[in-house]
């Protein structure tokens, strides 16, 4: 299966500042959830059917000098992370996608199966919402949660 890749940048509309705020939950068998939040500036871009969001992780993920990106488009999500930390995660309702993700340790590989998407983004700002499960390397590892709410920058 050949990986999937991000639209070339030259179809997209310019980006424009936002807000984002990401809130993130781990589940895991036998233990309490992990929760993390964010506040960050990123940007926001319209690109034919959909758009993107991208922002720079923070010391608070772990992930610093890692850019993440969403690309909206359709039915999918492609979480694109790279930088410090290189991963490719597709979200699709019902539907589960396997990829690698590069950590300094080494690659491995990553089952999503995506429960819930979805979302109301427009240029003026929304809700995107994915819940989903994880297996590294095929064995279950939990369930995790991704909201993010976008306003324009003033």
């Amino acid at each position: 299966m050949e990986p999937i890749k991000l639209i070339s940048t030259d179809t997209e509309s310019t980006p424009f500042p936002v807000i984002l705020s990401v809130r993130g939950e781990q589940y895991f068998d036998g233990c309490d959830p992990d929760d993390t939040e964010l506040t960050t500036e990123g940007t926001m871009a319209m690109i034919p059917g959909g758009m993107l969001l991208r922002y720079e992780e923070s010391t608070l993920t772990g992930m610093e000098g890692t850019t993440t990106t969403f690309e909206l488009r359709g039915p999918r999500v492609l979480l694109t992370r790279s930088g410090k930390v290189n991963s490719q995660m597709v979200f699709e309702e019902g539907r589960q996608h396997t990829s690698l993700y590069e950590t300094p340790m080494g690659e491995l590989s990553v089952d999503i199966q995506t429960s819930l998407l979805r979302h109301n983004l427009t240029e003026r700002g929304g809700l995107l919402e994915i819940k989903y499960s994880i297996a590294v390397e095929h064995t279950a590892t939990g369930k995790n949660t991704f909201k993010i709410r976008v306003r324009p920058k003033s």
